[in-house]
This record gives C-alpha cells, structure tokens and sequence, in this order.
C-alpha cells in the first residue's frame, strides 16, 4: 500500500514537474521569437496568434477563451483529471506570457520560426507527456475522427491549411510560408518528445527459415521474439511461425540486411510505434 502511494506521488511530481517545464518552454517559444515578429503557428495556438496579430487582442486572454471550448471537449471524451490539469496549465501559460520577462532574441526570420517551432513544440510535448495539453487541435481532432471518417492526422492537417490560408490573405504570403515551417518545427518536437527520440519500429517477419532468423535477433541482436502460430493461406496450407521483434530505429537496417541474407523471399512487415514499457528493448536500451 505505502509502495503504490509513494508511486502515484512520483508520477504526480514528474507529471507536474513536466507540465511546468512545458509551460515554460512555450512562453518562451512565443515571447522571445513568434510574438515579436509577428508570426504564427498551426492549430490551436496558431489561431491565437493569428487573431492577435489582425486584431491587436492580446494572446494570454486569447489562449484561455480559444481553448475553453477544447477544455469541455476534453472532459467528454478524455476525463476530467485531464480537463482539470489542461485548465490550469493554459491558464499559466496566459500568466507566464503576461508576466515572464523574456525578451525577443533575433530578428532572422528562419531562426524565429525554426527555434519559435523548436521551443513552443517542446512545450506542447512536455505538456503532453505531463497529462495535458496547451493546445486543444489533438482534441477537437480526436472528438471529429470519432464523428466522421477522416483520420487525427487528417483534420489537422485541413484546420493547418485553413489557418495558413487565412494567414496568408491578412499577413501576406511571407508570413504565410514562415508559419509553415515554424509548425513543421513544432509538430516534429512533439513528436520526438512524445513518442521518443529512439523512435521503436515493431517488425513481423514471415518465413521458412524463421528458426535461423529468430537466432539472429536473440543472439546477435539481443532482442526478444515473440512467435505467433500461422498457417499459410495462399497455394499449400502448412503451419507456419510467425515472428514478431521491436527494435530501434537505428538498428532497423541491421535487421533487414540480416533478414535479406537469410531469406530473401521472407515477408516482412513494419509499423511505427509510439512507445512500449518493459521487455527486452527497455531494459536493453537502460543499460
């Protein structure tokens, strides 16, 4: 009982402890380089600064009425641990960008929108990784995808393209283009910090010489395999084994190179994956 109770305040204290960092992080993303120069990002807080920008509003007030709407969606559908904690970290965030004393750093363009990217994505990941969001789009993405057809990655994609659209009609087509690439910056943060650097791939091998191939990754590779019974369904039936492994990235071309020697005909599958806990990839990479 104690050991789950000192669990939950460690998670509660590393949660909280990332939330800030990423709050942080973003004020100054946005103080020291998008506020300054004018420009702006893509969802959510890409709607803040582009309002802000065409109608002098200031953004700390526009960053808690925007994302109020995000906030109940978020109670709907995720819970309200998490609308609590988003509540309150945007309404730091709109303190920190009122009273934080960053200063504007550079006026080059493709450094403001690089390292504005760079620091307000990191926020975003941090926030993200903490149990929360400061920017509502994975939200009203999520509550869309579930009501239609179209994918997360897909409704975000069309709200980025309204919002440059728009940018680039009031701003001109300058900032438009900036505003591309200060959201390609920040969308490949978050996604290094949320789905980690390593970036594991989960790889399904079929084959006739899987004996050979599943001795390669735990012996030479010092992975775990997990095999799957199949049967073959196309031409003869015969029971077949179906391995499954996870690797990093890095260590992606050294499998397939090793899998190609082996059997060139072997079948082999690969997915992304965001992240895993335990098992022999983990406590490899920990060592």
């Amino acid at each position: 009982m104690r050991g789950h109770i000192k669990t939950k305040k460690l998670n509660f204290t590393k949660n909280m402890f990332l939330i800030t960092c990423g709050i942080v992080s973003a004020c100054f993303g946005l103080k020291s380089f998008l506020l300054p120069s004018g420009f702006i990002d893509g969802g959510v807080t890409g709607i803040s600064l582009l309002i802000s920008n065409i109608t002098g509003l200031k953004l700390s007030y526009l960053i808690v009425v925007i994302n109020i709407p995000f906030v109940i969606l978020g109670y709907r559908q995720i819970g309200k641990v998490f609308a609590i904690k988003t509540s309150v970290a945007i309404a730091l965030l709109a303190i920190l960008l009122i009273v934080a004393p960053f200063k504007s750093i550079t006026h080059d363009p493709l450094l403001i929108a690089f390292f504005g990217g760079l620091f307000l994505g990191g926020g975003i990941g941090l926030a993200m990784r903490g149990g929360c969001v400061i920017d509502g789009t994975e939200v009203l993405a999520l509550y869309i995808s579930k009501k239609s057809t179209l994918t997360v990655g897909n409704i975000i994609l069309i709200l980025n393209i309204l919002i440059f659209s728009v940018a680039a009609i009031f701003l001109g087509m300058d900032k438009a283009l900036y505003a591309i690439l200060t959201y390609l910056s920040a969308s490949n943060t978050v996604d290094y910090i949320v789905n980690g650097i390593e970036q594991y791939t989960g790889v399904t091998v079929i084959s006739e010489k899987n004996e050979n191939i599943k001795k390669f990754i735990i012996h030479q590779m010092k992975r775990g395999v997990t095999i799957y019974k199949g049967e073959g369904g196309y031409g003869i039936k015969k029971d077949i084994d179906i391995l499954y492994t996870v690797v990093t990235k890095l260590e992606m071309g050294k499998l397939q190179t090793a899998i190609r020697q082996i059997d060139p005909d072997a079948f082999v599958i690969q997915q992304q994956i965001a992240d895993i806990r335990g098992g022999v990839v983990k406590r490899q990479a920990l060592h």
